[in-house]
């Protein structure tokens, strides 16, 4: 079996430097906050480029504190995508605002930044971007526009630990950005855990106190906050793993570089990737018409795979209500019924790549005499 992730692996790689640190803090007694996550804030806003983050225990929190930070609120409205994980609509719905949805680019899946500008209404207060599977959207216009109509900017990094875009990280391009170290991401706890970065102290200042029940000072409840603080044991683990990150994301690209090479000329097209952009990999997905035919011969072949994501939020009625309707975002509804991905993880080796790719070789090839359009991804830009 070719496994989609391997976190045993990992955890093999690094057994010893993990144990040391996670037996530091039991030998401590700090287990909520402490010195742990006050180096692993500064170390990882270092990594980002940010003056300071905030360290909060999960990367939907992080989202939440940081639309909170930014005065967003009942009556207001905040613009997305609807091709994303829930928690992303999720966290605006927590604050009372409303989410509005522009459609992502067909070729890399992110915002579509040509049709953010007609989103933006009276009632806008932030924009949040969605730095998919790894690579950061195309900021420049949406930061061109926001700041032109005086919103605020908050990037959903949590599958983007150190993306580039135009030489500098994710999350340090809008005023705010948000990370998840769930297990599975490029830099992942033992357990839940995340991140907001910024270089504005305001906002720094509100999010501590918002993650640790609006406390300015002990027991001095300022605002309304919440129990959203990291432990010191997943920041002891995360200051481990992030000394062996950009080692990893190396490993990503090159697994990722053999995908597309033996998947060239393929009927499986992979996601695109933009220029001047340093994608880490978080997932690795092709597109095809036939994803559910595709993803079950894998399976027999004994190579797991995942979809990410199989339904576009706008349609989830448990976030959206009936706001809208099929059609309303073609192309994310399109890349949710196409969208495969492949098993991605640094430990992953070449012979599993390869085996993947013969496999889907294999597909396409026995479906050679059926009808035009069977195993295709017609229309989507390579």
């Amino acid at each position: 079996m070719i496994p989609f992730v391997d976190l045993k692996a990992q955890y093999q790689s690094i057994k010893d430097e993990l144990s040391a640190a996670a037996l530091g803090v039991l030998e401590s007694g700090q287990y909520a906050l402490g010195s742990e996550v006050q180096f692993f804030e500064r170390e990882f806003a270092a990594y980002c480029g940010t003056e300071s983050a905030v360290a909060v225990n999960s990367g939907t929190s992080a989202l939440h504190l940081s639309l909170l930070a930014a005065g967003v609120g009942p009556g207001d409205e905040v613009i997305t995508v609807p091709f994303t994980f829930v928690a992303t609509v999720a966290a605006i719905v927590y604050t009372g605002a409303r989410p509005v949805f522009v459609d992502v680019e067909p070729h890399s899946l992110t915002m579509n930044a040509s049709m953010l500008e007609r989103a933006i209404g009276a009632r806008t207060k932030a924009v949040v971007p969605v730095h998919l599977y790894g690579q950061v959207a195309e900021m420049d216009p949406i930061l061109e526009i926001a700041r032109a109509r005086r919103v605020v900017v908050i990037e959903d990094a949590a599958q983007a630990h150190g993306a580039d875009y135009k030489g500098r990280r994710a999350g340090s391009l809008g005023q705010l950005g948000c990370f998840s170290f769930y297990p599975s991401k490029n830099l992942g706890a033992c357990g839940e855990a995340g991140m907001v970065v910024s270089s504005d102290p305001e906002y720094l200042r509100t999010l501590r106190m918002l993650r640790d029940w609006g406390q300015e000072s002990k027991y001095r409840h300022v605002l309304r906050g919440f129990n959203y603080r990291m432990d010191n044991l997943q920041a002891a683990i995360l200051r481990v793993k992030l000394r062996h990150l950009e080692e990893w994301t190396i490993k990503r690209g090159a697994h990722a570089a053999l995908y597309n090479r033996l998947l060239d000329g393929s009927r499986a097209v992979p996601v695109g990737l933009r220029p001047e952009r340093r994608h880490v990999y978080h997932v690795y997905c092709v597109r095809t018409a036939q994803r559910d035919l595709l993803r079950e011969r894998l399976r027999q072949r004994g190579v797991q795979t995942a979809i990410h994501y199989p339904v576009p939020v706008h349609l989830m009625e448990a976030w959206c209500g009936n706001q809208y309707r099929v059609g309303d975002f073609p192309v994310a509804e399109r890349a949710a019924s196409e969208v495969l991905s492949l098993p991605m993880y640094p430990e992953l080796e070449e012979s599993a790549i390869r085996r993947t790719a013969e496999v889907i070789a294999e597909l396409g090839m026995s479906m050679q005499t059926e009808p035009p359009g069977g195993f295709s991804s017609a229309g989507v830009s390579a």
